[in-house]
């Protein structure tokens, strides 16, 4: 399996979660081992895709750099796009938006993955490389954890556990594969709390948020009108959100993920240890026997 980008430009326009205000999202193919660029149009700011360019991760994945100006501009909230981009084992492409957050869309990754289908996947002239697990690496605060294993199968498994009567505690495990995850994954919304929309708003955060675009909770129900889309869309969305924070180092990975109660800052901190020690991974080509199944995944 060779490396992939998309084969011709596509663009939509979303509302920004934190801002409020309409952002457009262009794709560009990019060359062979070019990686994954955030471009920040206003600001004529390139963003390469790593974890060295992660500068927050309270209530989202955001990566950053500095201008020509000395002054730090943003991306926020890419998780959810990079979610899909791992799905569909893109390699090398470029993320233009006009502003300093991802489109929030319906709060899932759906929508990015008809983006992506719109524009087609192409295979480049050179081989795909992967990170492959070699030695079990384990982020933990509490008894909160997220790790990675070795394993000849690409695999998440994520349990959540809330005080909330809809949510409280579900777990959901997953075999990596793109079909799979347009089927299983990709529809699971991001969700949140009335009582800490309403704080968020009052300092001028999660302007945009609604029952349009997340999972909207008070302290008893589920306030969207049509309901849940998955019985346990909760934790669904938390192997969403950890697929996206995995992409973050550029790569899709074959090892098995697994998490209790994880966050995107112990996602965070778990690719920087990962990535820390060679002796815990190996780039390795999709052209080799040991990962010849796990190429069939993107099919």
């Amino acid at each position: 399996m060779n490396q992939r980008t998309i084969k011709k430009p596509v663009e939509l326009v979303g509302i920004g979660l934190h801002k409020g205000e309409p952002i457009k999202l262009r794709l560009e193919p990019l060359g062979a081992d070019a990686g994954i660029v955030f471009y920040r149009e206003d600001l004529a700011l390139s963003i390469p895709l790593s974890p060295s360019a992660v500068v927050d991760t309270q209530m989202a994945t955001v990566i950053g750099a500095k201008t020509s100006l000395g002054e730090l501009g943003t991306i926020s909230t890419i998780e959810h796009f990079l979610s899909a981009v791992y799905a569909y084992g893109i390699d090398n492409m470029r993320v233009v938006v006009n502003g300093n957050e991802m489109p929030i869309m319906d709060g899932s990754a759906v929508s990015f993955c008809l983006l992506l289908d719109e524009a087609g996947v192409e295979e480049q002239e050179v081989p795909k490389k992967i990170l492959r697990v070699k030695r079990a690496v384990e982020v933990r605060n509490g008894n909160k954890f997220v790790r990675l294993e070795p394993s000849n199968r690409a695999t998440f498994d994520f349990e959540i556990d809330f005080e909330h009567p809809v949510i409280g505690r579900q777990s959901q495990a997953y075999s990596f594969g793109t079909k799979p995850f347009v089927e299983e994954i990709a529809r699971a919304r991001t969700f949140g709390f009335a009582r800490d929309i309403q704080y968020l708003q009052s300092i001028n955060l999660a302007l945009g948020a609604s029952l349009n675009n997340a999972i909207g909770l008070d302290d008893e129900k589920v306030l969207n009108p049509e309901g849940l889309r998955y019985n346990n869309e909760f934790a669904r969305h938390k192997i969403l959100d950890a697929m996206g924070d995995m992409m973050v180092t550029g790569h899709n990975i074959l090892g098995a993920y697994a998490s209790f109660a994880g966050s995107h800052k112990l996602n965070h901190e778990l690719t920087v240890a990962l990535l820390a020690d060679r002796a815990n991974y190996e780039m390795v080509s999709l052209s080799k026997s040991q990962s010849r199944e796990f190429a069939k995944s993107f099919a």
